[in-house]
């Protein structure tokens, strides 16, 4: 009888002692990589143990069996498969639960609206996201619109503005078309005129880029969108020098300013050379744009150009915009950022000249 006594109280020795190492192993703080912070890659389908391994192999954990203690305990948890970033020492419970709450490493990318996709290509290398080219390749393969524009040369216009999350494997053929997928959300939720859209999906596209390129503030926009819709239907030269500058752009020359010699670029996307919309968009319009180009304001405007609050003054006439031309250029006069607007060219990217 003693002896049983004697082992039972072993036995709860034993147990209690294993329940304190148990703690420790999974509550002590543990890093034993070199560096700040370490990448792992849980391929899909990795065991629970196999999980446990690799992490102890890569100095995440200090005890594997403990680890594997700890899921058994939470087995309506999984583990997620995916890249885990871990920072500095952590212990095995917050671990744990990282990787059960599938928390995987995503690179947040803020993409503008109105950026051309030369802009995009920019910013992905910049954040680490692959290499320009290797965007602008896909962007220039325009076979997942076809659909959408049967005309279009490249994805410019369909690779939606907004906030996205790439994990570090993502390729850029993956990102284009993540962000081709969210046009086709926002399109859809818009519901254009469906009278033959695949002929007026790239037009209105187009005219939305040219806005979006226009003017930053979103209660312009419909009025902006309405005196292009104006002068077309005049046959009017839209005259919009976001055209010029991407024009400028396909040929190697960026500018962020247009002066009155580059308006002589010899290229399709020359407003001012080519009377009617340029033959694809310019730049990824945003929602707002979308919906001015679907649904401009009713307006006999057929001028604008800027103010000096960040908008525009609207004219009906000629002469009426010349007036507000002469105004803004007296302001100008006052204000020595002005001194580099190109000559005729009062507002930069908001120049509308009388028609030719």
């Amino acid at each position: 009888m003693r002896r049983l006594g004697l082992l039972l109280l072993l036995f709860i020795a034993a147990i209690g002692g294993f329940c304190a190492w148990l703690d420790h192993q999974i509550s002590h703080l543990y890093k034993h990589y070199q560096g700040p912070s370490i990448f792992v890659d849980i391929p899909r389908g990795t065991s629970s143990w196999g999980v446990a391994e690799l992490l102890h192999k890569d100095g995440v954990i200090g005890n594997p069996l403990s680890f594997e203690l700890l899921g058994r305990w939470h087995h309506r948890h999984p583990l997620q498969a995916g890249e885990y970033l871990f920072e500095g020492p952590m212990n095995e419970r917050a671990v744990f639960w990282k990787i059960a709450g599938g928390h995987i490493y995503v690179h947040t990318i803020q993409i503008p609206e109105g950026w051309t996709m030369f802009e995009i290509a920019d910013q992905l290398e910049r954040e680490g996201m692959g290499t320009r080219e290797d965007f602008l390749k896909a962007a220039r393969d325009p076979s997942q619109i076809q659909d959408l524009a049967p005309g279009a040369k490249s994805l410019e216009g369909f690779l939606f503005p907004s906030t996205y999350e790439f994990t570090r494997r993502a390729t850029a053929q993956d990102i284009a078309d993540k962000m081709v997928r969210h046009f086709r959300t926002v399109w859809a939720s818009l519901n254009p005129d469906p009278a033959n859209p695949a002929a007026t999906t790239q037009q209105i596209v187009t005219m939305a880029s040219l806005v979006e390129r226009e003017t930053p503030l979103a209660p312009e926009r419909p009025l902006v969108a309405g005196v292009f819709y104006n002068r077309l239907s005049k046959n009017y030269p839209l005259q919009c020098d976001p055209t010029v500058q991407y024009a400028l752009a396909l040929a190697g020359r960026p500018t962020a300013i247009v002066h009155h010699a580059d308006l002589a670029v010899n290229s399709p996307y020359n407003t001012y050379q080519h009377a009617g919309l340029p033959p694809g968009p310019i730049a990824n319009p945003g929602e707002a744009s979308l919906r001015a180009a679907i649904s401009p304001a009713k307006t006999d405007y057929m001028y604008f150009v800027a103010n000096d609050q960040g908008g525009h003054f609207f004219s009906k006439t000629l002469a009426e915009h010349n007036r507000n031309v002469t105004r803004y250029r007296k302001r100008l006069e006052n204000d020595s950022s002005g001194a580099d607007a190109s000559p005729g060219n009062p507002s930069g990217p908001n120049r509308h000249r009388s028609p030719s």
